[in-house]
C-alpha cells in the first residue's frame, strides 16, 4: 500500500499528514470502495478527511481501526458487534496484539478444521459417498462475505449477518438443521432422477426459495437474483459439491428456472 499526501491527490491542498486515498486502501485490504463507503454510512469507519471534490482519505488512526474491523470480522463478528467493540481508541500495535491473541485462541479450532477439510477432499478424490453434513463440516460461511456483497449488495449480507447474530444457540442449531434438510432434499431429488418440472420437485424449489429468503434476513429474492443463485450452484465447484456434482446441480438449476418463470417477477 503506497503512502500519499494531500499533494498527491488531484484538487486538494497541501498537508504534512500522511494519508491513503480510498482506492489504495481498497486495493491493500481486498475490500471494495463500495464496502468502505458502506462502513462510513453505518458509522463504522469514517475517513479522516473528505476533500472538496469528494476524494476520501484515511490516516493512521483510521488504518488502525480498519485493521481491527477486519480482524474481528475474520472471527465471525457481525458489523453491529464490531462497532460496539471499537468504542475504545486503540493504536495499531495494540490492535495487532489483540488480533494475535484472538488468532492463537482459534488455533486448535483451525487445526481441527484443516483435518476435517482434508478428510472431505480425500473422500471427493476417491469418489466416496458423502452426506451433506460431511460436505458442509469444514465450511466457514464468513468467507463468502465479499462475494455476497458484490453480487447482491451490502444489504443482503448485513441482513443475513444480523439475522444469524440474533439467534440463540438452540435457534442457530435448528437453522443449521433446516439448511441441511432443504439442500439435502434437492440433492436427493436430483440424484433420484425426478422430473425438475414435476410437482414434487417444484414443491422442493418453493421451500428452497423460502429458505433463501430466511437466510437473506427476510428479503425474498426476485427472479434475477434467484436464477443467478442457481447459476452459481452449477458454475461454482463449492456449491456443486453440495448437490452431488455438476450434473445434479444442473437439474436443480433447471427446476429453479422453471419455478421462477411461474412464480417470480
Amino acid at each position: 500500500m503506497s503512502m500519499r499526501t494531500d499533494d498527491d491527490a488531484p484538487g486538494t491542498g497541501g498537508s504534512d499528514m500522511m494519508e491513503w486515498p480510498i482506492r489504495d486502501l481498497a486495493r491493500a485490504t481486498g475490500l471494495t470502495s463500495r464496502t468502505l463507503r458502506h462502513y462510513e454510512q453505518i458509522d463504522l469507519l469514517r475517513p479522516s478527511r473528505v476533500a472538496g471534490n469528494g476524494y476520501r482519505f484515511y490516516a493512521d488512526a483510521e488504518v488502525a481501526r480498519l485493521y481491527r474491523i477486519l480482524s474481528l470480522r475474520a472471527l465471525g463478528l457481525p458489523l453491529a458487534g464490531i462497532r460496539l467493540a471499537l468504542d475504545d481508541e486503540t493504536s495499531l500495535a495494540s490492535a495487532i496484539e489483540s488480533h494475535l491473541a484472538l488468532l492463537e485462541e482459534r488455533r486448535d479450532h483451525t487445526i481441527h478444521q484443516i483435518a476435517v477439510v482434508r478428510d472431505t477432499l480425500d473422500a471427493v478424490r476417491k469418489g466416496r459417498s458423502m452426506s451433506i453434513d460431511d460436505v458442509f463440516s469444514g465450511v466457514d460461511p464468513s468467507r463468502y462475505e465479499t462475494e455476497v456483497r458484490e453480487r447482491w449488495g451490502d444489504d443482503a449480507w448485513e441482513r443475513s449477518a444480523r439475522r444469524r447474530a440474533d439467534l440463540t444457540d438452540e435457534q442457530r442449531e435448528a437453522d443449521d438443521r433446516r439448511s441441511v434438510d432443504v439442500n439435502a432434499a434437492l440433492r436427493a431429488a436430483a440424484d433420484a432422477g425426478d422430473d425438475p418440472s414435476g410437482p414434487r420437485f417444484q414443491a422442493l424449489i418453493a421451500d428452497h426459495h423460502r429458505w433463501v429468503a430466511e437466510q437473506w434476513g427476510g428479503r425474498s429474492p426476485d427472479r434475477a437474483a434467484y436464477t443467478g443463485l442457481a447459476e452459481m450452484y452449477v458454475t461454482d465447484a463449492r456449491f456443486a459439491a453440495v448437490y452431488g456434482g455438476v450434473p445434479s446441480a444442473e437439474v436443480i438449476r433447471a427446476a429453479i428456472h422453471l419455478w421462477s418463470r411461474d412464480h417470480l417477477a
